[in-house]
């Protein structure tokens, strides 16, 4: 009896012993359930055999601490080059007292209606009007000799200035905002050269922290073909001569800032302002020359050279061509017009869409295409003052952006009589909702299937906002939605370049990253594609 009870005792002490192990066996099973022998069975890890089994499986721990290092790698440098990346594809903002938001709370708010009443008989009318005949037709150009008009740049005057003999100096210009008025800046720049007898250096563009682009001249036109096309009119040079460069311009009073010359200055104003300080200092710098040059009355002979360089002068650079000629084929759905225009040749260069014989495009439907910037973006909205039905939290987060991105706004507020927003709305100085955008496309009787392509597309408020606007014109497009992620690669910045080598299989896996590489894209480089979409737009 008492054998059997040192028995039964021995049986306990193994079976305790064994569920001790077993539970230490479980653990390790958990850590290495991917590590298998070469019969495809976990073999468990005891004795003798743990030594053999490791050697036979080496090569698979290796390969795993290494892929773990490579992650931990790999979210090191995503959090360098991003900054702050969350995985549900969203970046953060802060809100007026410095705490950060999440980006997709913050766009996904309540749809804003601002005229419910107008929408549903928009709504209406635009139900009714699709089935009849266009009566109004906003695709054929009214003027019947408009073909035969010559352009601007081609004409010639006999007061044509040609290049001056004598040089009086060196203009540095530094514009500012968007594409496009850093085109205006340009253009109006060589008037002014041409006008003071000046050389002209290659324009630069000041950083904004709106737009947050660093790109310059040659990120975004051809530098050489801009200097030759205008040879025979001004002197361009790339930099200031070597005994210039290390003037203090400030110091010397050469600097020109917007609030020296006045908004739309005559050619007069700059003979007189700009002309003697060019002359005694041999150098003169434009920093910001925002819409600085009138355009009426002005000497034939400046206009035809500003419209040269516009028209003519400022192309593109190639990767700007070829994704802009990819972004019409997408937008026009494979359709050309068999006309070649001349505008699309200047506007894509050897790009230029043509239609093969050996090519077989498949018709899809109307080709016609109507372009639209609706200019509803955050700095828009927040400098115009006006209220746009978002309530208070709408109030509260455009002054926080007013007090960070436009402080002499700020300033001159404080010294100035208050405007109510009613009031600047009944001015119309308040910038079109797309709410009451539909609303007028609607009352110029575009039809409800219009094809609508969608500049910009930053648009205050995010998809919310747009909702009243797609709900009267569904067929809307973005530069986004018709060009891919890899189609986009050759407007990535440095940082996004990480990425770039990838194989498309994982494209999908770090497809999270996507929002906050858009923020590192250089906008005014992509409002070149959405200049030549409007361009070519019906």
């Amino acid at each position: 009896m008492s054998k059997n009870n040192n028995n039964n005792n021995k049986s306990v002490l193994r079976l305790k012993d064994y569920r001790v192990r077993s539970s230490d066996s479980l653990s390790k099973v958990v850590l290495l359930h991917n590590l298998k022998d070469d019969s495809g069975k976990f073999n468990p890890c005891k004795g003798g055999n743990r030594h053999t089994w490791f050697r036979r499986n080496v090569k698979s721990v290796a390969f795993m601490f290494v892929l773990t290092a490579f992650m931990f790698l790999l979210d090191s440098v995503m959090v360098s080059v991003f900054g702050s990346i969350n995985f549900h594809g969203s970046s953060s903002t802060r809100n007026s007292d410095g705490r950060e938001e999440d980006s997709v709370a913050h766009k996904e708010r309540p749809t804003v209606e601002m005229y419910g009443r107008l929408l549903n008989l928009a709504s209406s009318a635009l139900v009714a009007e699709e089935f009849k005949q266009e009566s109004l037709n906003f695709w054929e150009e009214p003027y019947q000799e408009a073909s035969k008009w010559t352009p601007c740049a081609d004409k010639r005057y006999p007061t044509s200035l040609g290049k001056p003999g004598e040089n009086n100096g060196y203009i540095m210009v530094s514009a500012n905002g968007g594409l496009n008025q850093q085109r205006v800046a340009i253009c109006n720049a060589v008037a002014v050269a041409s006008l003071l007898n000046a050389t002209l250096v290659l324009p630069k563009f000041l950083y904004s922290n709106v737009w947050k682009d660093p790109s310059q001249f040659g990120d975004i036109y051809q530098e050489d073909y801009f200097m030759r096309m205008l040879k025979d009119d001004v002197h361009i040079v790339q930099e200031l001569p070597l005994h210039l460069k290390s003037l203090d311009i400030e110091a010397i009073g050469s600097l020109i800032t917007d609030a020296d010359i006045m908004k739309e200055a005559k050619p007069i104003d700059y003979i007189h302002t700009v002309l003697p300080l060019l002359m005694k200092n041999k150098v003169v710098h434009f920093l910001g020359f925002g819409n600085r040059l009138g355009f009426d009355p002005f000497p034939p002979e400046l206009q035809r050279l500003r419209c040269k360089c516009d028209f003519h002068a400022l192309k593109f650079v190639p990767k700007i061509q070829e994704v802009g000629s990819l972004l019409i084929k997408r937008i026009r759905k494979f359709q050309y017009h068999a006309a070649e225009r001349q505008l699309d040749k200047q506007l894509l260069g050897d790009f230029t869409p043509s239609i093969s014989s050996k090519e077989n495009y498949v018709e899809r439907g109307s080709s016609r295409y109507l372009a639209l910037h609706l200019r509803f973006e955050e700095d828009m909205v927040a400098y115009s003052q006006c209220d746009f039905g978002g309530g208070e939290h709408e109030k509260m987060e455009l002054e926080a952006y007013r007090e960070v991105h436009f402080p002499l706004l700020i300033e001159r507020l404080k010294n100035s009589k208050p405007v109510s927003p009613a009031e600047l709305r009944k001015l119309g100085k308040c910038p079109l909702t797309p709410e009451e955008a539909a609303l007028v496309l609607a009352a110029l009787g575009f039809k409800r299937g219009t094809y609508i392509y969608l500049a910009g597309s930053r648009i205050y408020g995010g998809s919310s906002r747009m909702h009243p606007f797609t709900n009267l014109y569904p067929n809307l497009v973005t530069k986004e939605t018709l060009l891919t992620y890899n189609e986009l690669a050759p407007f990535r910045n440095f940082s996004s370049q990480v990425f770039s080598d990838l194989d498309n299989r994982f494209t999908n896996f770090f497809g999270y990253i996507f929002v906050t590489w858009k923020k590192n894209l250089p906008w005014v480089q992509l409002a070149a594609l959405d200049f030549i979409a409007c361009a070519t737009s019906d």
